[in-house]
């Protein structure tokens, strides 16, 4: 399982640096995320969930230095895309502040947990019965 995630982790990377050798090339419109907690900038903040980045240690090596929802110490995955191709990182589709010219510049709907099998998020089924 560690080793499938880091292989995915490694793919992801590599696309990132393939997209910043493009970037001059195209330019983006808006950037839209979906995922699981890789990925994840803050929507389960807004949610009724224990999957949960609100809290130290996550946010540690962010530039404020407090947890903001990503389930990380610092940047994800998404935010490294949106430094390359030259964008504001996206916000979460939760969050009251994405309105306007905010949406314009894209989306997070990734959430931690969620998966496409029943199996996958069985430590959080008793939150949705």
């Amino acid at each position: 399982m560690a080793r499938s995630v880091a292989m995915a982790s490694i793919l992801v990377f590599g696309l990132v640096m393939a997209l910043g050798a493009f970037s001059s090339q195209a330019e983006a419109r808006a950037f839209f995320v979906f995922g699981d907690s890789l990925v994840d900038n803050g929507n389960n903040n807004y949610l009724a969930t224990t999957a949960r980045a609100d809290a130290p240690p996550y946010g540690v090596d962010y530039p404020t230095h407090r947890p903001t929802g990503r389930f990380s110490n610092g940047y994800n995955i998404p935010d490294f895309i949106s430094q390359k191709i030259g964008s504001e990182p996206t916000l979460p589709y939760l969050s009251p502040e994405l309105t306007g010219q905010k949406l314009l510049v894209g989306a997070n709907f990734a959430s931690a947990g969620i998966g496409i099998l029943n199996d996958t998020g069985v430590q959080f089924v008793s939150l949705f019965l």
